[in-house]
C-alpha cells in the first residue's frame, strides 16, 4: 500500500536523526521512507476499522487504498494546534468518510440490482457510518505503539534498548540494570528517555 504521489528519494535509510521534528513533519516534506513507516504503522488500524464497519477484506483493503491517498494529498494541512487534535482522530475522519462513500457505492449497486435478494444482503451489513459518531472507535492505539518499538528497536544501541526495556517493560529498579549493565544510573534513565523521546518521535 503505497500511494503517496511522491516518487523522490526521501532520506537514506538508518536510524532518524536525533533532531527530527517527527514522522508527521517527515511525511510532509515527502519523504519517502516516512511515508512508507506511516502507512506500516497505521494501514493495520484503518483495516480494523473497515471490518468493524462490516465490510469484507478485500473491501477493507480497497477502502485503506483509498484512504492513503486521501492522507497522501491531505497530510500537509493536518495541524495539532488545539488540544485533543491529533493524527488518529484526523486519520479516523478520513477513513470515516471513505467508509461512508464505501457505503453510498454499495447502496447504488442494490438499488440498481433489484430485488428482494438484494435489499436483505444490504441489510446485513453495518448502518450507514455518515450517520454514526465521528470519534474513533475505541482500542487499537496500542498496537500501533507495539508497531512503533518493532521499528525503533533496530535503530537502538543493543545497551541501550536493554537498559530502557528492563526499567520500563520489565519494571526493574534502575540500580540494578545499571549493575548489570555496567552503567551509572543517570544513564540508565537517559537510555530509557533516549528511547521514549525516538517513540513519541514516530508516534507523530
Amino acid at each position: 500500500m503505497d500511494p503517496h504521489p511522491d516518487t523522490a528519494t526521501g532520506r537514506s535509510s538508518g536510524a532518524p536523526s536525533t533532531t527530527s521534528t517527527g514522522l508527521l513533519d517527515r511525511v510532509k516534506a515527502r519523504e519517502v521512507e516516512a511515508w512508507q513507516r506511516l502507512v506500516d504503522l497505521y494501514a493495520p488500524l484503518v483495516y480494523d476499522w473497515c471490518r468493524q464497519y462490516g465490510l469484507h477484506a478485500e473491501d477493507s483493503a480497497d477502502v485503506g487504498q483509498e484512504v492513503f491517498a486521501a492522507v497522501a494529498t491531505g497530510v500537509a494541512e493536518f495541524r495539532r494546534d488545539q488540544p485533543g487534535h491529533t493524527f488518529r482522530g484526523w486519520l479516523w475522519t478520513v477513513t470515516h468518510s471513505k467508509i461512508a462513500d464505501h457505503f453510498r457505492r454499495l447502496h447504488g449497486q442494490v438499488q440498481a440490482a433489484g430485488g428482494t435478494d438484494a435489499q436483505q444482503q444490504l441489510a446485513q451489513i453495518a448502518d450507514d457510518p455518515a450517520d454514526s459518531s465521528t470519534s474513533p472507535p475505541s482500542g487499537g492505539i496500542g498496537e500501533v505503539a507495539q508497531r512503533v518499538v518493532q521499528l525503533v528497536r533496530p535503530t537502538v544501541e543493543e545497551r541501550t534498548w536493554r537498559a530502557f526495556w528492563a526499567i520500563t517493560v520489565d519494571g526493574r529498579p534502575a540500580a540494578d540494570v545499571a549493575q548489570e549493565l555496567g552503567m551509572s544510573v543517570p544513564a540508565v534513565y537517559k537510555a530509557k528517555y533516549r528511547v521514549i523521546r525516538q517513540i513519541r518521535r514516530e508516534l507523530g
